[in-house]
């Protein structure tokens, strides 16, 4: 783990394995590098892997506030700059994929190619941002606690929470570390996203769309908003909504896949 300082006013810790083309990892709401943990050794075969804790997350900065999505995708230029990435695959995790989606809309040129893992293009529903500001409001009232214990259940499919156990406490442990205030502050960035669907039908680059079989939280039909030539729909079997958690090996595949395409 390293803390790199991106701009004058912000630092990230960023976890960095392997060497070769850059493979930059973006993790969901209230994780962290730490998501990664077990995809990370498999692409560092082939991959330099950087996975930063998002802004409001981990170890990296969480000022007080409501962020954007863009404010975050910004932060990931920065960090990309500073690390002296001319160019690289950018893949994000839920949260990770709408900043990805910003990304890509604003700095493509940076890019050899995308891909959203358990994230969609489409905006909150209004029920989705009442829902963010009750989540704001447990935050303010009651901590990071009871958040990360109401979020991480649904995250995981259902018979996966006796069978991986472990990995639902590993999820809870990695949650636990968001500061209140950054939670806060990522939760109104997810509410205030705008539809970004036409930057996936607009796109040349190569694209990755990876649903889980049993996702509650992001279903096929929310992942898969755009299709195409360039454009490559995964659905990982027996998967929620953590499939870097919940079945590593076959996300791992899914990605060896898509980045051997794009550096053919």
């Amino acid at each position: 783990m390293t803390r790199i300082q991106v701009d004058a006013n912000f630092t990230m810790n960023v976890e960095q394995q392997g060497q070769g083309p850059a493979v930059l990892l973006l993790h969901g709401y209230c994780g962290s590098s730490k998501y990664w943990e077990a995809i990370m050794p498999m692409l560092a075969q082939n991959y330099r892997v950087i996975a930063p804790d998002l802004r409001g997350h981990a170890k990296s900065d969480s000022p007080v506030g409501a962020y954007t999505i863009g404010q975050m995708a910004d932060d990931v230029l920065a960090l990309a700059d500073k690390l002296e990435l001319s160019q690289f695959v950018l893949l994000g995790h839920s949260l990770g994929g709408y900043i990805t989606l910003s990304f890509a809309q604003r700095y493509s040129s940076r890019l050899h190619g995308f891909g959203l893992i358990h994230s969609t293009s489409l905006p909150d529903t209004e029920e989705g941002k009442q829902n963010r500001l009750a989540v704001v409001e447990k935050l303010q009232s009651q901590g990071i606690v009871p958040v990360v214990d109401g979020l991480i259940p649904k995250l995981f499919a259902p018979q996966h929470l006796e069978e991986h156990a472990l990995q639902v406490s590993r999820a809870k442990e990695i949650g636990y570390c968001t500061p209140p205030q950054g939670a806060a502050g990522a939760a109104l960035a997810m509410r205030e996203r705008t539809d970004r669907t036409s930057v996936l039908q607009g796109t040349e680059l190569p694209v990755l769309l990876v649903a889980g079989e049993h996702d509650q939280i992001v279903t096929a039909d929310k992942a898969f908003t755009a299709s195409g030539d360039n454009i490559s729909q995964v659905t990982i079997e027996k998967a929620g909504h953590m499939s870097m958690m919940e079945t590593p090996a076959t996300l791992a595949d899914a990605l060896h896949t898509y980045l051997a395409n794009v550096f053919q």
